[in-house]
């Protein structure tokens, strides 16, 4: 019996052993189980939701995406760009398709949709209803981006005073066919209507009348912004803000990237909004598009430390005339309302109140000045002066400007691009990591990526192809003639000099104010002035 019981005890304690190690196994199995269905599940659910929503946001991509379902709306809930949303990627085709499977080829990236599937038009609904007013000369390279740059932002209606290149037909027929936009050519008629205005017997703008170049410009630019408030008020717009082709604004501080969003958080009793001005700083000498290769930008006054600004002066103006090339008093929006008038190409001001104004604190004006060395022989082409240090005074109000015009007219190219170098571009690398860390200079990217983005998207192409298809040959050839029987040269713009006198003693004073030019930000000889204040 002995021997039997110790026989039996080792088969239960195998069998016990056997069972345990069953059971372990079994665990195991239904843990690794688990393990393997868990992320299935999760990935299903990720279909379904993506299937059923129509795609999963994105975080890198919500920054720049549409402020409303429909391009245009009115809903401001989201922090995303106007004029941009979710789009999908695949054909018209593929989406008739009764598979699923298709609806995994939706993309999440941003898109500024205008022809197509996609509108990107007039939106009488947009509240504030914002218009630019701008005279141009320049191509379609500078203004198609310029222009839907500020579509994408919110800006509605666009009025086009052009002449020169801009004027012609293969150029002015594009520009007509865009929704929203309204071209006005510089006609005799046109000439006739404003040599008439009421600016030429007021004194705030005599000072520039009957002088070339920049003044002449500058007296035109002021013309035209009058009209443009007329056609501003007849259209039912709420701000008007003039712009220069080669400047974008930079909506920060706004909830979204939307100039819209900025004018509708802006107090009811403000009459005027200013933009400070950032200058591009270009750091190569070969750019041919600016708005998209540059990137870098030296900050306006207002938007830096005093002691900073006057502390790195001398580093910031590389032994040029100031801080900035150009001006650097920035530019401003305007409420249309009765009254109104411009001061010039860079404020507003109204015959029957002084307005009430405020200054942005982060949103700028980007002005991509001498961006390009061929800018350098472009101003100089526009300009009949003499090459002179005496002559420029009477043709340009900046000191740099009259420094590039004379190095233009007098030195060779290589002498010119040595010039430009040493002057524009910034390739000390050490001096940019030093400004670019005290805040003097700074990097943005937005209006590079959203135009990026645009041509990427073949809106500018879809709107000269467009033109080409829908006009005949025989109706362009006549649009040509009609055209040019109809335009004038640029030196008929302004009432010549001979009726100079006729009038002068009959304009009615206006307090002691004269038109805003552009202006240099302050220079050394205000930091003590600025410093105590």
């Amino acid at each position: 019996m002995k021997s039997t019981h110790h026989h039996r005890a080792p088969l239960i304690s195998a069998s016990s052993s056997s069972s345990s190690s069953s059971q372990n196994h079994s665990f195991v199995s239904r843990l690794l189980l688990l393990l393997t269905l868990l992320p299935v599940s999760l990935a299903c659910l990720a279909f379904i939701l993506q299937w059923r929503g129509g795609g999963l946001a994105d975080p890198a991509s919500a920054s720049v995406r549409s402020s409303t379902s429909v391009p245009g709306g009115s809903d401001l809930n989201h922090e995303v760009f106007p004029g941009m949303e979710t789009v999908s990627s695949v054909s018209p085709k593929s989406h008739q398709s009764s598979s699923d499977c298709s609806n995994l080829a939706r993309s999440s990236s941003p898109s500024f949709p205008y022809y197509g599937d996609w509108k990107f038009g007039v939106d009488t609904s947009l509240k504030p209803k914002i218009c630019i007013t701008t005279s141009t000369s320049a191509g379609l390279d500078q203004i198609l981006p310029w222009m839907f740059y500020h579509k994408v932002l919110g800006v509605s209606t666009f009025f086009l005073f052009v002449e020169g290149k801009a004027a012609t037909p293969s150029i002015s027929k594009v520009l007509e066919s865009i929704p929203g936009v309204k071209v006005i050519y510089r006609t005799k008629e046109l000439e006739e209507k404003q040599a008439k205005s009421r600016i030429w017997n007021e004194t705030w703008l005599s000072s520039f009348f009957y002088k070339p170049c920049n003044y002449e410009l500058f007296v035109k630019q002021s013309l035209n912004m009058e009209m443009a408030i007329v056609m501003a008020r007849d259209a039912g717009m709420d701000w008007i803000l003039h712009l220069d082709t080669d400047e974008l604004i930079y909506p920060a501080g706004a909830r979204e990237y939307s100039l819209r969003r900025l004018l509708l958080d802006v107090p009811p009793n403000v009459d005027m909004v200013i933009f400070p001005n950032y200058e591009s700083s270009v750091e190569r000498d070969d750019i041919k598009d600016p708005f998209t290769e540059v990137s870098m930008f030296k900050k306006n006054y207002d938007h830096l430390p005093k002691d900073t600004y006057f502390g790195m002066y001398k580093e910031a103006t590389r032994n040029n005339p100031n801080y900035f090339l150009t001006y650097g008093n920035g530019k401003s929006v305007a409420r249309v309302q009765d009254h109104l008038r411009p001061n010039g190409a860079h404020r507003w001001h109204n015959y029957m109140k002084t307005p009430n104004e405020i200054k942005l604190e982060e949103a700028a004006v980007l002005h991509y000045t001498y961006a390009k060395f061929s800018d350098l022989t472009s101003r100089r082409d526009r300009c009949g002066c003499k090459p002179t240090k005496e002559d420029v005074k009477r043709c340009f109000m900046l000191d740099f400007d009259r420094s590039a015009f004379i190095i233009a007219s007098t030195a060779t190219e290589e002498e010119m691009l040595s010039w430009y170098r040493e002057h524009v571009v910034w390739g000390d690398k050490e001096v940019k990591t030093k400004l670019l860390r005290k805040g003097i200079l700074t990097r943005i990217y937005s209006p590079m990526v959203v135009i990026q983005a645009l041509k990427e998207s073949g809106v500018f192409s879809s709107v000269v192809s467009s033109v080409s298809t829908n006009l005949s040959k025989k109706k362009f050839l006549s649009s040509i003639h009609k055209s040019n029987s109809s335009r004038s040269t640029a030196s008929e713009s302004l009432p010549s000099k001979e009726n100079k006198s006729e009038g002068i003693s009959a304009r009615h004073l206006l307090g002691d104010e004269s038109a805003i030019p552009p202006l240099s930000p302050p220079g050394m000889e205000h930091a003590r002035f600025i410093t105590e204040d």
